[in-house]
């Protein structure tokens, strides 16, 4: 992809319109209106062999009689035509083409995006509305209306949202810097147009509505650059299953499960809203609100019952309202009526006139103990309501702290808070119609907040005595998958070296033939324990109740073993019967028991689950009982996970169980996701039950499928994990053995003393000035990275307490057409001259070019001679610039 060419369609200097006409009925006509109405300042040329104008502009009969290359075409004739087309553009140069055609016929679809990357042209569609960029005077689309400017960028896969959103907002006053209707999104895709959107200065925010993705990796990749520094909101349809199908089939592409999609949204930094009703809300908090300090809101009301909803529905949202001290109190006492509620909310009565709401908003926005305020009012014979929100809005605008609280308004009723309603929009103060409205729009903000506040939270290290046993895992897989038996279910016993490689606790378990055998084990065993069923067909074992616990005796266990063949035959009649799994009952008290899984998403591939669903079978109902992540998962992205499922009631706590150790839970999440990471061959996981005795966690049941791993089986995964192959052991100049390696999360710790280790000197010449200590959420952007598009490897070495220490790091961001990458490197100042920088600079060059990226390039200060003169030693083309006072270094990685 290239985000050079993606220009074309938002800033183009020239535009073709391919089937312009005069019918006000027929695509073409309305594109040209469009093009015409929004003022588009270059050429527009109509193309059609009918008319000799359209709309007073000169028509062409064909594309090869076009004056010039336009650098967009807009296709708006019969489907079976796009061919012809694509190959005379192609002929005449054009690269971007926007196809407001619905295709009818897979084959000919597949015809026409073959045609287009035959001749490198870019196609947005089909079944697209078009685009418009308010910015640039663009409206190159089928919409009923154009759009005002502003800093929010619309993309959605339907045009029907497109268009409800585009009317909504003209009647709201809200502008886009961006509004671009992707069709089937079968070439131009989300990721590249969020990668383009991240660029574009005039773009703050960025909305999506997504019908399907078909490029997970790709998508959470874009998603998660953009949202580091833009605010991303997504709605997502098909939160059903039928949905899930109906949204798919509408965009061409697969479906994946609803909580699936909600995981990827919420890891890639984004927040998701789920109808239009919340999907307009959320626009106009983006285009009115200020960045959130805190989650403290204060409510200003001249009805108490409007106020007592505000609070319930924050409640119930798991918001929180701000607590208004003894000095707060005592302002607000100074200027409102004696019998005023004395709290917050701050009830000032029906009577409430302009002047106390000024009174009462200024006081608020003086006050530290609050980081928004939802300003209400609801109709009344006492209460002036226009006046009333003129005197609100005269506050905000010159108030200092406008910018640090945020401001939401709430004036119910019809006809009598119409004219207010429009005062506030006009002054681009967020205004709804309901409590609950404003309540949902500020809890977006909450949660938006919060999503991003979790993912750069800090990661535990895992305990150092962990180390992963992977050779034995990789055999007992082996043994039971290779390229003669490509795929195996294991139970618990067979699996069970597996999971102990990976330190995860089971059950004594033995397994055996026949009921003889079982009474003679037991006796080895002792009561009280368990018996299950084995049968190769048999895949869930409460098909046919074949578990039965608590067997205290031997005459127990031989009536069990009876009562289980009868079961199996009377429900499953043609089910074999291989033996019985005997279990030792654990001892101790009550525990909680968890369902954990890994279970293989269409979309998103590998995801880990957990419910206490445990009779769920198929994988829509057991994954809609589940709280889901998609690995890799670290101890941080583990409690998040299990936080979420408790504050979701997918996990429940109940009084009576003994003490619940979440770290111990975990821990044992992050062992799954690795055991995944290093063994592929694992596609399907389902551990039912885990028991969750304090901080002992046991695996009682299970079953473990296998598959023979494709190559580049990394790719699998939706989030690119840990690339551990990339580790290297290297001797430095002294001799001494540093271990090289990609950077982790766990290393911020680290980090933050390798970085305050740094002479002054050396700051200055790796950052071009001199900076004091970086902050948790600078230090967290440089160690939580995206391996598929940035890298950093770090030199390390074990202190005499046997810690890791950083002594050097390099990194390089590419840009998303991987053409580019930009290094930057230092290291410690105390070890320079050992060759460090060498071994790292060599080391990333050839991890670009085993990435297939074209140029390595640098800069550094004109004092730094040492960087200069290692990086002319390996090739680079080294420049001085005297006149910004630079080294600028340029290697080609690509013959």
């Amino acid at each position: 992809m290239s985000l050079q060419m993606l220009k074309h369609f938002f800033n183009p200097r020239s535009i073709a319109v391919i089937g312009a006409s005069v019918n006000p009925h027929r695509a073409g006509y309305l594109v040209m209106n469009n093009l015409l109405a929004e003022g588009f300042n270059g050429p527009i040329m109509p193309v059609t062999p009918k008319y000799v104008s359209v709309h007073g502009v000169l028509a062409y009969k064909s594309i090869e009689q076009l004056p010039i290359t336009p650098e967009l075409a807009v296709i708006c004739t019969n489907e079976f035509r796009i061919p012809e087309i694509l190959h005379a553009l192609g002929q005449k140069g054009c690269t971007a083409a926007v196809v407001v055609t619905t295709e009818n016929e897979q084959k000919t679809a597949a015809e026409i995006y073959a045609l287009a990357r035959k001749y490198k042209i870019r196609l947005l569609g089909m079944s697209s509305l078009g685009i418009i960029n308010p910015h640039t005077n663009l409206n190159a689309s089928l919409a009923h209306c154009g759009a005002l400017k502003g800093n929010i960028a619309f993309v959605s896969q339907s045009a029907a949202v497109c268009t409800t959103v585009l009317d909504w907002a003209n009647s709201k006053q809200i502008g886009f810097s961006a509004f671009v209707s992707l069709g089937n999104a079968q070439d131009i895709s989300f990721a590249e147009l969020l990668d383009y959107l991240a660029r574009d200065t005039k773009t703050k925010s960025i909305l999506l509505y997504v019908d399907s993705i078909a490029d997970a990796r790709d998508f959470l990749s874009a998603a998660r650059a953009v949202s580091q520094h833009k605010s991303v909101l997504v709605i997502k349809s098909g939160s059903s299953l039928i949905g899930a199908k109906a949204a798919a089939l509408h965009s061409n592409g697969r479906f994946g499960h609803d909580s699936v999609y909600d995981a990827a949204i919420k890891r890639a930094g984004m927040l998701r809203v789920h109808d239009l009703h919340e999907l307009f809300a959320a626009v106009e908090t983006l285009a009115y609100s200020s960045h959130l300090h805190g989650e403290r809101l204060a409510v200003i009301t001249n009805g108490g019952g409007l106020g007592i909803l505000a609070v319930d529905n924050l409640a119930a949202m798991g918001g929180r309202l701000a607590e208004l001290d003894i000095e707060l109190l005592a302002k607000l006492d100074s200027c409102l009526p004696s019998n005023w509620s004395h709290n917050n909310p701050v009830d000032m009565i029906g009577d409430a006139d302009p002047k106390r709401y000024a009174a009462a908003l200024t006081h608020l926005m003086d006050s530290d103990q609050l980081d928004a305020v939802l300003i209400m009012h609801s109709p009344s014979a006492l209460s002036d309501s226009e006046n009333s929100a003129r005197a609100i809005i005269d506050v905000i605008s010159k108030h200092p702290r406008r910018k640090q609280i945020n401001i939401l308004t709430n004036w119910t009723g019809e006809a009598a808070a119409k004219p207010a309603r429009a005062l506030f929009a006009q002054a681009k103060i967020p205004t709804f119609r309901t409590p609950k409205g404003a309540v949902t729009a500020f809890m977006h903000l909450v949660q938006y907040r919060r999503n991003k506040k979790l993912l750069m939270e800090t990661p535990a290290s895992i305990p150092d005595h962990l180390v992963y046993d992977i050779k034995a895992a990789a055999e007992c897989i082996s043994q039971n998958v290779n390229p003669q038996s490509l795929s195996a279910r294991l139970n618990t016993y067979q699996a069970k070296p597996i999971l102990e490689a990976y330190h995860l606790n089971t059950i004594e378990t033995v397994v055996v033939n026949s009921s003889e055998e079982a009474l003679q084990k037991a006796a080895v065993i002792g009561f009280p324990l368990a018996v299950k069923i084995n049968s190769p067909d048999i895949e869930y074992k409460s098909q046919v109740h074949g578990v039965m616990l608590n067997i205290n005796s031997r005459e127990a266990l031989k009536l069990a073993l009876t009562e289980i063949k009868q079961r199996v035959a009377a429900f499953l009649p043609q089910a074999r019967l291989s033996g019985f799994t005997l279990q030792k009952m654990l001892a101790g008290g009550l525990g909680l028991e968890l369902r954990v899984m890994i279970k293989q998403d269409p979309i998103f591939g590998p995801v880990i689950a957990v419910s206490q669903e445990s009779d769920a079978r198929d994988l829509h109902t057991t994954l809609e009982n589940a709280v889901v992540a998609l690995p890799p998962l670290n101890l941080a992205l583990a409690r998040y996970l299990m936080i979420q499922g408790i504050a979701d009631k997918k996990i429940q706590i109940k009084r009576g169980i003994q003490e619940f150790n979440m770290d111990a839970v975990c821990l044992m999440l992050t062992k799954i996701s690795q055991m995944l990471m290093d063994n592929p061959e694992i596609k399907d996981l389902d551990l039912n039950p885990v028991l969750v005795c304090a901080d002992k966690v046991t695996i009682l049941d299970g079953q473990m499928q296998l598959s023979l791993a494709a190559e580049g089986y990394l790719n699998q995964f939706a989030i690119s994990p840990y690339p551990k192959h990339l580790e290297e052991n290297t001797k430095l100049k002294n001799g001494q053995t540093v271990l090289i390696r990609p950077i982790t999360p766990e290393d911020e710790g680290r980090h933050q003393v390798f970085d305050a280790a740094l002479t002054e000197e050396d700051r200055y010449k790796r950052y071009f000035s001199q900076r004091g200590k970086m902050t948790h959420e600078e230090m967290a952007i440089l160690t939580q990275i995206d391996y598929e598009r940035e890298m950093a490897f770090i030199a390390v070495r074990l202190d005499k307490h046997k810690n890791q220490e950083t002594l050097a790091v390099i990194r390089a961001s590419i840009d998303p057409d991987n053409r580019e990458a930009e290094f930057a490197m230092i290291v410690r100042s105390d070890l320079q001259g050992l060759g460090l920088g060498n071994i790292l600079l060599n080391k990333l060059i050839n991890y670009q070019k085993t990435k297939g990226t074209t140029y390595l390039t640098g800069m550094t200060m004109l004092s730094n001679v040492g960087m200069a003169t290692l990086a002319k030693k390996l090739g680079f083309s080294v420049e001085r610039d005297i006149e910004e006072g630079v080294i600028n270094m340029s290697l080609a990685l690509q013959s």
